[in-house]
Order: structure tokens, then C-alpha cells, then sequence
């Protein structure tokens, strides 16, 4: 069972950061797992949220507001190329982009960085969106792709078996252990989300590809 940093370290720094980033690597993770929005000028950026809430309270939409503008309100606002060069190879990256969210842009940073030595098995493709995921199926036929799903099993195979993906990922609330050893029988590399209980993890792990987890250093290997 692999361990992916969410967000980076969330539990552990400001999420969707270089830092944060750096933080999971420290702790050994096998894969870090990051958020990506586009903003107004098309820079792909690392976050949750559609907005910014900056510490005076104001809130600035992503997709409304230049990159230069929101780094003015959150000086640690990564872009997703330097989150990719702060990995520079340690661990595979999780990229989920955001529902709704272009694709374009995040797709010509990672054919940027093909071009300069990374290799396509450094990347998974991560979604809610089924329609964005077909998009990158196209850009990158080869890739791996992840549905995201919080709660439907049958939503989340239909939508992998469309795609081509044995990669899921489902919210840990709905799981059982009944429906993890299901999937495992059916050859789908199932990861639950956001699992920071070791003794949960240790009693799905024969059934489990992956927990995402804030906290990482729960999970000493």
C-alpha cells in the first residue's frame, strides 16, 4: 500500500505549497498529491478552492485574477511548473485538476517538462470530471489516469472502464471492507481518501493500491 502526501503535508504545512511539497518528500512518501486551478493570464497554479482568501479577508476568484495580482495576496501561491521541478524526481506526483478547470494549460506544462527529461510515468491525472479526464486520455494517451469519486462505486468503474483505468480514488467515508476486497477481486487499484488512522490503514491495506493522507509521518515504513 503506497503513501500519498495530500495537498502536500496538509496536516503539517500550508497546503498546495513548495513547502508543503518538500515537507511530504522529507517523510518518504511514495507519491505526492497536489490541487491545480488556472488563472485569468492561464498560469496553472496549485489550490483547493475556486478563490483566495488573503489574511485581510479579501477573497480574489482564481479564474478572475492574474497570477502576478494573487501572488500579491499569497506570496507561497505555487505555480504547478515549480511545484514539478521542486519534486525534481523524487516521488510521482498526483495531479488532480479541478472540476471545470482548463486543461490546456496544465498539459502544456507537463509536455514542457517531457521535453526536459521528466518521464510520462512521473504523472497521474486525477479528476472528479470525467469529461476533463477524456481530455487528458487524449492529450496523453499513455498516462495514467485517476476517477476521483466520493461515494459511488458504480459511477466511479463505469467511468474507469470508459477511460481505461484500473486507478481509482473514493472518499474513505464510504468505504467497507466488504466492497474494498470487490474491487481488489476485480483487478482496481483502489486509494482512499483522506486517511490519517494508522490502525484504519493497517486493516485496509491488503486491499488498498493507496491512502491519501495529511499527515504522512503517521505511516512510518
Amino acid at each position: 500500500m503506497k503513501i500519498i502526501g495530500h495537498r502536500g503535508t496538509r496536516g503539517l504545512c500550508p497546503e498546495n505549497t513548495i513547502a508543503s511539497i518538500l515537507k511530504a518528500i522529507d517523510h518518504d512518501v511514495d507519491m505526492v498529491e497536489f490541487d491545480v486551478r488556472v488563472t485569468k493570464d492561464g498560469v496553472a497554479i496549485l489550490h483547493h478552492d475556486q478563490a483566495i482568501v488573503d489574511p485581510s479577508g479579501n477573497e480574489l476568484i482564481i479564474a478572475h485574477t492574474t497570477y502576478a495580482e494573487l501572488l500579491r495576496h499569497k506570496p507561497d501561491l505555487a505555480a504547478l511548473d515549480h511545484a514539478i521541478r521542486a519534486v525534481q524526481h523524487h516521488c510521482p506526483m498526483m495531479i488532480e485538476i479541478k472540476p471545470g478547470v482548463p486543461v490546456k494549460q496544465t498539459v502544456a506544462v507537463i509536455r514542457d517538462r517531457l521535453a526536459r527529461g521528466w518521464r510520462l510515468n512521473e504523472f497521474m491525472i486525477a479528476s472528479f470530471d470525467y469529461q476533463l479526464l477524456r481530455y487528458v486520455k487524449r492529450a496523453f494517451p499513455k498516462v495514467t489516469l485517476v476517477v476521483i469519486e466520493r461515494w459511488s462505486g458504480v459511477r466511479a468503474t463505469s467511468r474507469a472502464r470508459r477511460l481505461g483505468t484500473k486507478y481509482i480514488s473514493m472518499n474513505q467515508k464510504w468505504l467497507w471492507l466488504g466492497f474494498l476486497k470487490l474491487m481488489k477481486k476485480k483487478g482496481y487499484r483502489l486509494s482512499a481518501y483522506t486517511v490519517n488512522d494508522p490502525a484504519r490503514a493497517k486493516k485496509w491495506k491488503p486491499y488498498l493500491y493507496a491512502i491519501i493522507t495529511d499527515r504522512p509521518d503517521l505511516f512510518k515504513k
